[in-house]
């Protein structure tokens, strides 16, 4: 009980550190509903008294963001706001909000989530990542567990150990090649044993317009997100802007 005690207070104060956030950074999408949380389905994913299933978008949530959800959320009226389309199950994917304050930041900053590779809104996005780099910073929850570490660029091997699983991957990009329809920014000179990410040439605009012009990233340090595949060695494909981020000069 202190526990659950403790954590919703931890909460509260977060919440109202997001919303000051989401004020300055012009995270204001659209909003498509309200509802009652009737039920925690996992970490990500409530169920509405009304029998509507929402996941939170933008999240990869870990196991524990469950009981996080049950403290702050559990018979309380929500707000959604769009994010994306319905996934394929039905659900509505949203970014939601109690009180003004996002759910899913508060989860992310107290080391409960990692971003996922499918954000929607941009400016949305700046705040979840800001809010996961501190969490990650003061080693928080998931980010004590060398499961969820950051996984290096330079070490296939250890990026491969996830393989078919959502990761982050950080290093210093080498070269950015074009081939046919799909662009290959690449992190080592071997494609048959080096870490890749693709991008297909008719989402380049999008990366421009969001600020990543990839044919100059050669020599950036970047952390990137995914899918871990492996195509030779291991590869991630960006069909998202905000899953390529600038990271911190070393």
């Amino acid at each position: 009980m202190r526990y659950r005690t403790a954590l919703a207070f931890g909460l509260a104060v977060l919440f109202a550190a997001s919303a000051q956030a989401d004020d300055q950074s012009g995270c204001k999408p659209s909003v498509i509903g309200t509802g009652r949380v009737g039920a925690i389905v996992d970490g990500r994913t409530v169920r509405l008294t009304d029998g509507r299933e929402i996941r939170l978008g933008g999240i990869e949530a870990a196991l524990q963001a469950k009981i996080a959800l049950e403290s702050m959320i559990s018979d309380r009226e929500i707000t959604l706001m769009r994010l994306a389309e319905n996934d394929r199950y039905g659900r509505v994917v949203a970014l939601v909000t109690m009180d003004g304050q996002s759910v899913q930041q508060a989860l992310l900053a107290r080391g409960l989530a990692r971003v996922s590779a499918d954000i929607g809104d941009s400016a949305c996005s700046a705040n979840l990542l800001a809010a996961e780099k501190a969490a990650r910073a003061a080693g928080l929850g998931l980010w004590a567990d060398p499961y969820y570490v950051v996984r290096k660029a330079e070490n296939p091997a250890g990026i491969l150990a996830v393989r078919g699983h959502f990761a982050v991957v950080e290093g210093r990009i080498l070269s950015v090649r074009e081939s046919g329809s799909t662009i290959y920014v690449n992190f080592g000179r071997r494609w048959s044993d080096d870490f890749t990410v693709t991008v297909s040439k008719r989402n380049e605009r999008k990366f421009t317009a969001a600020g990543l012009e990839l044919k100059k990233l050669a020599g950036q340090h970047v952390r990137v997100r995914g899918t871990v595949e492996e195509r030779g060695g291991p590869w991630i494909e960006a069909a998202n802007p905000a899953q390529i981020e600038i990271a911190e000069q070393r």
